[in-house]
């Protein structure tokens, strides 16, 4: 048995009759920890594929990940799971095929869109080869490609006049500051400083769809970020940032939009706002990144700021071209 650290990870690993069983914990166990969670895992390992269906071979699947797969993420796998048809489920993995599989791909197109149904194919792939069951990849729908909404900053002053005094205003207003709603609902007084709030952990949902306190999203998204002297101070007379369901958040984001008679957009979408607003005033990439926490700059460079730059850009060759055209 060996234990060993990768990254902010404690890995227990132990070969037995040929078979390498591996735990990924959020701590060093002691060996006596270590032998007990092995010993568990060794007993729950997945049947051999022939007497397996595609249903056990799910829950042989979230078993395996339990410990390295978020909450979030193990609960939207399960949630996909129960979605797929009892039929390509009850199915035993030794008779499903290529064509199964490009079947079940085309069924899910009827009724789902393309992103969903490659989703659904992604985790039906990832259990099967789980199971080392190798089958090629089945065609997809082709992806409608969609551009985010970039609120406004006439949006955002619209929505905060309706905001304004509310339990909802704290949390809104630091969404604008690139925060995602689950590190909102996690901050407590303890992570203010002065001006700076330290990010480092998120409120999610479980397996259970109960809310728990876990770290955050990736490692890059542990950070700090500084906000006004005078949000900074509305906090601290309030004695917290936000203490109730996060989903009421959204809730009344989407109420204060009807009433300001503004284009809808989600509370994500402040993070779109954040990162595009700063590009065009001239702030490096690489500090934009770091600031909002993403991992890498792909989806920052490729969606957010293109986003908002092509709207311009849209919107100038329409005068352009316009202009042609007077007398």
């Amino acid at each position: 048995m060996t234990i060993d650290k990768h990254g902010n990870k404690w890995r227990v690993r132990q070969m037995v009759d040929g078979q390498t069983y591996c735990i990924t914990l959020d701590h060093k166990p002691s060996k006596v920890e270590a032998m007990a969670l092995l010993s568990d895992r060794i007993k729950k390992a997945p049947q051999a594929p022939v007497d397996m269906t595609f249903k056990m071979a799910c829950d042989a699947y979230f078993d395996m990940k339990a410990n390295i797969l978020s909450e979030k993420t193990l609960a939207e796998y399960m949630g996909t799971a129960r979605r797929l048809p009892a039929p390509f489920c009850e199915r035993r993995l030794t008779t499903i095929t290529y064509i199964d599989v490009q079947k079940l791909a085309n069924d899910l197109s009827a009724r789902l869109n393309p992103k969903t149904v490659e989703n659904y194919i992604n985790f039906v792939m990832a259990v099967l080869k789980a199971q080392d069951i190798d089958i090629k990849k089945p065609k997809l729908p082709q992806r409608i490609k969609s551009t985010p909404y970039i609120p406004t900053d006439e949006d955002l002053k619209a929505v905060m006049s309706e905001i304004t005094g509310t339990e909802h205003e704290v949390p809104i207003m630091l969404c604008c500051f690139g925060l995602r709603r689950s590190e909102v609902c996690a901050l407590t007084l303890a992570d203010l400083n002065g001006d700076t709030l330290t990010i480092n952990k998120a409120m999610v949902k479980d397996k259970d769809n109960n809310w728990v306190i876990k770290t955050t999203k990736t490692t890059e998204s542990t950070r700090t970020v500084v906000i006004p002297s005078e949000l900074a101070d509305m906090i601290r007379a309030k004695g917290y940032i936000y203490k109730y369901n996060p989903d009421n958040i959204y809730k009344a984001l989407q109420r204060a939009q009807d009433r300001a008679g503004v284009h809808r957009f989600r509370l994500h979408d402040l993070r779109h706002f954040f990162a595009s607003y700063l590009h065009l005033k001239g702030f490096p990439d690489k500090q934009i990144q770091e600031m909002g926490g993403w991992k890498t700059d792909h989806v920052m460079k490729a969606v957010y700021q293109h986003a908002m730059e092509l709207d311009k850009a849209k919107a100038k060759a329409a005068s352009d071209i316009g202009s042609l055209f007077d007398d």
